[in-house]
């Protein structure tokens, strides 16, 4: 099978770094130390291709209506043009098809950022809804084609400077825009940018759409400036301390998202209705979804391993494990039963042993402090 390649493929083989096969994407997953490019992130500046990811813009005179139907937050909350929300998109057993970002540009366009290996299924579910409801919409996938887009995401404590000085012309535009907002710049250098204060790392920074053609120039440009670049490896590690589901892995279609920590990112006190929202009230909450700090030597939290409760047989299980690099301590997302409390000391099964782990509070790290202990 060949893999597809982002706009930036050659500048990851040109600086080393060490290749993999991420869905179907040929991506870098680090480029000689991922543990320098996670600190990096944490204490100055780093950043990620986020090429394979996919802009979908839904232009129309119902957009808003449709999306109201469609996304399990609700867009309504969106009444200034530049602002962004967090959702997810629900099949009608309230399962998650995908997590994604909406921004608000005008009335007559929503555009949205999806994960990479759910973008098809993506694109064609909200077709097919648009065929289903009679809106009228114009959906466009911005990954492929003439007019695509590439994504870079800059983060850590000096991104914003570093942006500032690659791409001046966006400094007077987003100097004060508060996180999660979206604005325009047009940049001599790179033409139009899409500069977004958002990111996947608990750091601040910005993702930046730019046209295809002008990724490798607008990576080489942050390079040049002292911008440090960094892999899947480490972009795993610093959404993992953040306490940030990856889709396909903290959940997916087999999940409930009430099961996945994600009920803050769904609304179902509106009497607005969406797809799944009848599901979602019928099942409701079953289990809790919490951080794990490993407190015995012996192995590192994996996903899969199973979550052992005292004085009841039900069990939870990890979804994401790894070594944190800021924190030094094995950590984990794991769904545990309802009824356990941040506090308690669950076992978790490592091969043949029983290890106790203390539960917290997620996120583990957020803008460079370390938040669970």
């Amino acid at each position: 099978m060949t893999l597809k390649a982002t706009p930036l493929n050659n500048a990851h083989r040109a600086a080393g770094a060490r290749m993999v096969d991420f869905g179907g994407w040929d991506m870098p997953v680090n480029y000689g130390s991922q543990i320098e490019e996670h600190n990096a992130v944490r204490t100055d500046v780093g950043m990620f291709d986020v090429a394979h990811m996919c802009v979908v813009d839904i232009k129309g005179d119902k957009v808003r209506a449709f999306l109201r139907g469609l996304l399990a937050n609700n867009v309504d909350k969106l009444q200034v043009s530049g602002k962004a929300l967090y959702s997810c998109m629900l099949n009608p057993e309230g399962t998650v098809i995908d997590d994604l970002i909406v921004y608000f540009i005008n009335e007559s366009w929503f555009r949205l950022v999806v994960n990479a290996g759910t973008a098809e299924k993506d694109v064609a579910w909200m077709q097919a809804q648009n065929d289903a409801t009679g809106a009228g919409l114009t959906i466009t996938q911005r990954r492929d084609g003439a007019n695509a887009m590439a994504l870079i995401a800059v983060q850590g404590p000096n991104a914003r400077a570093k942006v500032w000085e690659v791409i001046p012309e966006s400094k007077q535009g987003t100097a004060e825009m508060k996180p999660f907002n979206v604005a325009f710049a047009q940049s001599a250098a790179f033409g139009e940018a899409m500069i977004a204060r958002t990111g996947y790392t608990g750091e601040d920074g910005f993702e930046i759409g730019v046209a295809a053609e002008q990724a490798e120039n607008l990576w080489n440009a942050l390079v040049a400036v002292g911008v440090k670049p960094a892999g899947l490896g480490a972009r795993d590690t610093l959404r993992l301390e953040a306490g940030m589901n990856l889709y396909g892995q903290d959940m997916d279609e087999t999940v409930n998202p009430l099961d996945a920590g994600l009920a803050w990112t769904i609304d179902l006190v509106s009497e607005r209705d969406f797809i799944g929202k009848a599901a979602l009230q019928a099942k409701g909450q079953n289990s809790q979804f919490v951080g794990l700090i490993l407190r015995e030597k012996g192995g590192v939290l994996r996903a899969h391993q199973k979550v052992i409760v005292a004085g009841t047989d039900a069990t939870g299980e990890i979804t994401s494990g790894t070594f944190s690099p800021s924190m030094q301590q094995a950590i984990a997302l794991a769904r545990v039963p309802n009824g356990v409390n941040v506090g308690d000391t669950v076992h978790v099964e490592i091969r043949d042993k029983k290890l106790a782990a203390s539960v917290v509070k997620l996120p583990f790290v957020r803008n460079g402090k370390i938040l669970a202990v």
